[in-house]
């Protein structure tokens, strides 16, 4: 299965934020990871329509939309007006999990679950047929540059041996913590999706950077 890389943009200069998009166009970055939140569900407030909408104008990148908000569902169809390419939702927020994945894909997007370390795998296997992408919080949601959760590494195992199981497809997405030390493991463990924030914004050359979460040290 194909890796890729998500860049936060979490991390990014936002003084300088088209610019910082260009750098990721040039460093073989996969995709641009965009975290919502709305200060309820998790205690930060970050970016919304209008900033995705400008990143939207400035790159054809893949859009990877991260809700970490209390009712999604809510907002599906303006996150898709908006130029979402995937959006991830949690399994812990308010609405019900079948409806926003329908919501999602009847606008011909991919939808992924996210879930919180404190949070069974167990209660996203139901869904795994519906969906494109399963995301798991490595670390706590809400801020960048927390420190992996080495504990998390047993989920992202759990659910690639599901999606293995049944015969599926899905993508496994790991958010959190991520840099060229604990790439090698979530890897290991099934994740190919992997979203990086600080070790790629704050790395000389991205690109080498980006490379290292995608491939093993030694290759």
């Amino acid at each position: 299965m194909k890796n890729y890389v998500s860049a936060s943009v979490l991390s990014a200069d936002m003084l300088e934020l088209k610019n910082e998009i260009k750098k990721l166009e040039k460093s073989n970055i996969d995709m641009l990871h965009f975290d919502v939140m709305d200060g309820i569900f998790v205690d930060n407030i970050t970016f919304g329509l209008p900033v995705l909408q400008r990143v939207r104008s400035a790159t054809d990148m893949t859009l990877d939309v991260h809700l970490m908000i209390t009712d999604p569902l809510k907002y599906i169809d303006n996150f898709a007006d908006f130029g979402a390419d995937i959006i991830s939702f949690h399994i812990e927020s308010s609405s019900d999990t079948m409806a926003v994945i329908r919501a999602i894909k009847d606008r011909g997007l991919k939808a992924s679950i996210a879930v919180r370390p404190a949070t069974p795998i167990e209660s996203v296997f139901e869904f795994l047929p519906f969906v494109d992408m399963i995301l798991v919080m490595t670390v706590e949601p809400g801020f960048g540059g927390q420190s992996f959760i080495p504990e998390t590494l047993d989920k992202v195992r759990a659910v690639r041996a599901r999606i293995t199981e049944l015969g599926l497809e899905a993508d496994v997405e790991v958010d959190g913590g991520i840099n060229s030390d604990t790439a090698a493991a979530v890897r290991a463990a099934g994740a190919n999706v992997l979203v990086s924030g600080s070790y790629l914004f704050g790395a000389e050359d991205m690109a080498a950077a980006s490379e290292s979460l995608k491939e093993d040290k030694s290759c």
